[in-house]
């Protein structure tokens, strides 16, 4: 099935078409970047109230162990345990926010890159100097003889 060639009317609304797609494609780079805004902005409210929570559960785990140094008991201890392993489970919530794929993703990605750019510079050198060719060994110097006095002199 073949198409009829174009006309002149439709040369000039394909002109139109142009700037068309290209406001499509901003718009639709617009709303992945106000996703990925309002992605970070739910991070950051989290990681802001998971801290507030960690400072209260230090508080708290502080006012324990002085009641347990006043009087032990099994109660309070299995208390500051279980709070113990709270404190443990909300840092690793919060450094794992903190150093996630996606930050560590470039750095990662450079040294990659720079890396196997020095193995491919050093194989170069090492390849180079093994081809290259040695030079021939000079004849060793004679050493100076003692001068003798003869007898006489």
């Amino acid at each position: 099935m073949s198409l009829p060639p174009p006309s002149p009317d439709s040369a000039s609304s394909s002109d139109k078409d142009v700037p068309l797609s290209d406001a499509q494609t901003f718009e639709q780079e617009l709303a992945a970047i106000e996703r990925s805004l309002t992605g970070l902005k739910e991070r950051y409210m989290q990681v802001q109230q998971d801290e507030q929570t960690q400072a209260q559960l230090q508080e708290h785990q502080k006012q324990l162990k002085q009641q347990i140094q006043r009087s032990p008991s099994p109660a309070l201890k299995a208390e500051l345990t279980q709070l113990q392993t709270q404190l443990d489970a909300l840092e690793v919530k919060l450094e794992s926010r903190l150093f996630s794929w996606g930050s560590l993703r470039e750095p990662f990605w450079q040294i990659v890159r720079f890396g196997g750019l020095g193995l491919v510079v050093g194989w170069s050198i090492a390849l180079a100097v093994l081809q290259s060719p040695n030079p021939s060994p000079q004849p060793p110097l004679l050493a100076p003889q003692s001068s003798q006095r003869e007898p006489g002199d």
